[in-house]
């Protein structure tokens, strides 16, 4: 409920002790599970000055958007060079498949600590307390939590290293004794690595709270680079099976140097941060208390990767192998857009203050913002993935071993995981909404039920529709990455419906959309046409043809359309241009 006006006088007028009694009783409902939001002192500011207020912190979410899409944006490119060094050398090998399901040990740990659990549930607090000047009491959670991570995954990290044969039979379940074998070398070797990458997570949350976002996104480009020079080091030397060896040490390596590439920085701004266990701490109990439903929620979400990674095993050798090249191009907007809006927003949502009806229009305001700005990016990335799909896979991946009909067996799967793509990626921001909230366990709830229905219509997808077609088995995976899409749609719209009953109607408005989909159809069918023409060229050469009028003919239509974020991009090219 809003205060009336004279309530508002009163607060104004209160002095200061009052205004930090304010505070106390909302962290002692935080701690007791209310859903509260907390930021900085806003008590005693004009209407004008609030205002001021909301356009700087627009101005500087934006920014934030800003640093995290580029931050991520350049550590993807060389994420993908990384993947184009594996296709030169393996392709689509046996040795392949076992190198990327064993990778998704050290995946997921990073995913649910770093880009789940841990985000959502340490900086809403660490932020909170920042925005409140209490450097003190930040540094205090920021040191425990860091203790606690260190001694959990140093547990998990031993036991991994002994239940490897069991894990590798849950994850390479229909893959043959050699495969199988080389897994379990490989996932003992990523597990060391995995423990430094929940300490690279740590790193994040306190920089991006620090609204120090361009470092801890670029990070894993180093990470990538140790890889990609034990690749080439020793990749017309040894056999593929020692080359994913060397290839898993120079991950290990890689996540040490990510980590420690980033720690002088967090000592920098955070100081006074010491390693200690404070379990007496209210910041730490809050912490710890919403850490486990987002851990489990974004845990289930991981787990449908490896149920992916179970079924492709049962299919044709070369399947898992081809899923990962896809899955590194379809999670490309997903992380690019997605991510970093999302990564943006949620310091900026946690830190709002107020009752229920000061609250809402603020959430919904952020919310909406982030939605038009996630589908500019993704509506058009989803028809290029459908239209130009095999142009984009021949450009990253097509040399060395990885012929033109592995290029046509990865579109395939690319266009099925298309049809979920702008739900999980509008997703994401939802989700980081409710953490906003210190809601934690409604994303969980909504998160096992997108599971259950990706692992049921996915069995079905990858290892019985094939045969109802008539097609070869391997096309299964296409029908697995489909059906995974279809989940993910069912997720957002819970997602959203439950949100929009708390602080109002949030979404898309169809004009907006239609004018999307019309752009980059209009796009797409010139882009089609070059596709045909460019044929001859180095794929490279024709992607640069092909990709370059989609994207100009996408935002010259949407300017054309007067639709605000095709001017923003635009303005901030030419601020970059102009800068230089």
């Amino acid at each position: 409920m809003t205060p009336d006006r004279d309530d508002e006088t009163t607060l104004k007028n209160q002095p200061r002790d009052a205004a930090e009694a304010k505070f106390s009783r909302t962290e002692a409902d935080l701690a007791a599970g209310e859903t509260i939001p907390v930021i900085g002192d806003s008590l005693g500011e004009t209407p004008a000055e609030q205002q001021t207020a909301r356009r700087e912190s627009h101005q500087s979410t934006g920014n934030a958007a800003f640093l995290v899409g580029a931050g991520i944006l350049l550590s993807r490119i060389i994420g993908l060079v990384r993947q184009r060094v594996f296709a030169h050398y393996f392709g689509n090998s046996a040795a392949k498949d076992a190198f990327d399901v064993a990778f998704r040990i050290p995946n997921f740990l990073q995913n649910v600590f770093g880009e789940g659990a841990l985000s959502a549930s340490f900086i809403p607090v660490y932020a909170g307390l920042l925005a409140r000047n209490d450097e003190r009491e930040a540094n205090r959670v920021a040191g425990t939590i860091f203790a606690l991570l260190a001694l959990v995954t140093s547990i998990l990290v031993l036991a991994g290293v002994l239940l490897t044969p069991l894990l590798t039979s849950i994850i390479a379940y229909g893959f043959d004794d050699e495969r199988r074998e080389l897994t379990e070398n490989l996932v003992r070797i990523f597990f060391p690595g995995a423990g430094l990458l929940v300490l690279s997570a740590w790193c994040l949350g306190v920089l991006n709270s620090h609204r120090r976002f361009f470092l801890s996104y670029t990070a894993p480009i180093v990470w990538n680079i140790a890889i990609i020079v034990a690749l080439v080091t020793f990749g017309n030397q040894v056999a593929e099976s020692s080359l994913a060896i060397y290839a898993a040490w120079g991950s290990v390596i890689g996540s040490f140097l990510q980590f420690a590439i980033q720690l002088p920085t967090v000592i920098k701004v955070a100081r006074g941060i010491r390693p200690a266990f404070d379990f007496a701490n209210a910041g730490v109990r809050t912490v710890v208390r919403n850490f486990f439903p987002v851990f489990f929620s974004r845990g289930v979400v991981q787990i449908s990767a490896f149920v992916d990674s179970s079924l492709a095993s049962l299919l044709p050798v070369t399947a898992v192998s081809a899923l990962s090249f896809a899955q590194s191009i379809y999670t490309l907007p997903v992380s690019l857009f997605g991510m970093s809006i999302s990564a943006a927003k949620l310091p900026a949502m946690s830190a709002t203050q107020g009752d229920a009806g000061e609250v809402a229009p603020h959430l919904r305001r952020e919310l909406n913002e982030g939605l038009r700005h996630i589908a500019f990016n993704v509506v058009p990335s989803v028809v290029a993935f459908l239209a130009l799909g095999d142009t984009i896979t021949a450009a990253l991946y097509q040399t060395g071993e990885f012929r033109a009909n592995d290029t046509l067996y990865v579109w395939g799967i690319l266009a099925g995981s298309t049809i979920g793509l702008l739900a999980s990626t509008m997703g994401r921001l939802y989700s980081s909404t409710y953490y906003a909230l210190r809601d934690t366990r409604t994303p969980l709830r909504f998160a096992v039920l997108r599971v259950v229905l990706a692992t049921v219509i996915g069995s079905l997808a990858a290892l019985r529709l094939p045969a109802l077609l008539g097609i070869n088995p391997s096309w299964g995976v296409a029908g697995l990455t489909a059906a995974s899409g279809l989940a993910g749609w069912v997720e957002f719209y819970l997602l959203r419906r439950t949100l929009n009953r708390r602080i109002g109607h949030t979404g898309l408005d169809f004009d907006f959309t239609a004018k999307l989909w019309l752009a980059a159809i209009l796009a797409a069918a010139l882009g089609y046409g070059l596709k045909i023409v460019c044929r001859p060229l180095h794929p490279i050469l024709a992607a640069a043809f092909v990709l370059g009028s989609y994207g100009v003919t996408y935002f010259a239509i949407t300017a054309a359309l007067r639709l605000p974020e095709s001017r923003q991009v635009l303005g901030r090219v030419l601020r970059v241009l102009r800068l230089r």
